[in-house]
């Protein structure tokens, strides 16, 4: 199978293999087209980030993998960007058109996973995220976990967005002005999350260990730090009948129907032509902590 993706011609080999088995199976032709078609709406989410690329090339239910150094066979016009780590480099790819996120899908990349940095400056974050885990695929402990940090970060002056991560969760993100490191922002994200804790400890844990946890939601700050990757907006996730990672607004988390998967490659495109992506413009909103942090200085001192 070949598709041209604007000025690129993209060979995908077996096309009809079998990703996301199932009474409905997708294969990667679906999981190619998926990609093509919402790239317009997926690209800003992913443009000048280094990606950890999530691929399964014997699908969902064949043993997966990250991968984060660009193979030497992937074509010279993807664009990548070489990054430190411990005890040498990393290049990264960084998918800034609609032919590179085609051409991840044809690697059997379900999910192109990106930092919360971007290249030119990967220590400062322009997206803090409160990544919602529950102990079970209940939604209301989701439900009830992001208002709550959605409320706290609100009395601290900030404008928050919400997602539903297409595994069990919720992301609650703001958007950042890139002015602190990585450090700075990941300790006032533990602070904050500290604090809903102690407010509430029956339903709340930060505990790392599953069995630590108590059946409480874990509030999971760790994705706050460099080289540190995230589902982006409208990212396939590799679970049955293939949930979308989506943007919601807030009203919409209260619908007692939603549910992290609720929405999947089959009805993704309903949902953008009825309501357009929610999160549109977000890269221009990018907020100061200075304030929040001065704030919840005040609320940790008090509690």
């Amino acid at each position: 199978m070949r598709l041209r993706v604007g000025a690129y011609v993209i060979e995908v080999t077996h096309p009809d293999k079998v990703l996301f088995p199932g009474p409905r199976p997708l294969t990667k032709r679906d999981l190619v087209e998926y990609y093509e078609r919402v790239a317009p709406t997926m690209l800003p989410y992913l443009a000048g980030r280094p990606v950890v690329m999530q691929r399964f090339p014997d699908g969902i239910e064949g043993e997966g993998f990250f991968h984060k150094d660009i193979p030497d066979y992937f074509p010279d016009w993807i664009d990548r960007v070489t990054l430190p780590k411990k005890d040498g480099t990393v290049t990264h790819v960084v998918c800034n058109n609609a032919a590179t996120l085609v051409y991840l899908a044809s690697q059997a990349c379900i999910t192109p996973h990106v930092w919360l940095s971007r290249a030119d400056r990967p220590r400062h974050p322009d997206r803090l995220i409160f990544d919602l885990d529950p102990p079970d695929d209940g939604f209301t402990p989701v439900r009830r976990a992001a208002r709550l940090v959605g409320d706290l970060l609100s009395d601290l002056g900030l404008t928050t967005y919400v997602m539903t991560t297409g595994s069990r969760g919720a992301y609650v993100v703001v958007p950042l002005d890139r002015r602190d490191d990585f450090d700075m922002v990941r300790t006032f994200a533990r602070a904050a999350a500290a604090l809903l804790v102690r407010r509430h400890p029956r339903e709340l844990t930060m505990e790392p260990r599953v069995a630590d946890r108590g059946g409480r939601l874990y509030l999971d700050t760790g994705r706050n730090a460099y080289a540190q990757s995230a589902a982006p907006p409208y990212a396939v996730r590799a679970r049955p009948r293939a949930p979308v990672a989506t943007p919601i607004t807030w009203r919409e988390l209260a619908r007692p129907s939603l549910d992290a998967r609720s929405y999947r490659v089959d009805n993704l495109f309903r949902r953008l032509a009825r309501t357009g992506d929610p999160w549109r413009g977000l890269a221009r909103r990018g907020q100061s902590l200075t304030r929040a942090r001065a704030r919840l200085a005040k609320l940790v001192a008090a509690s």
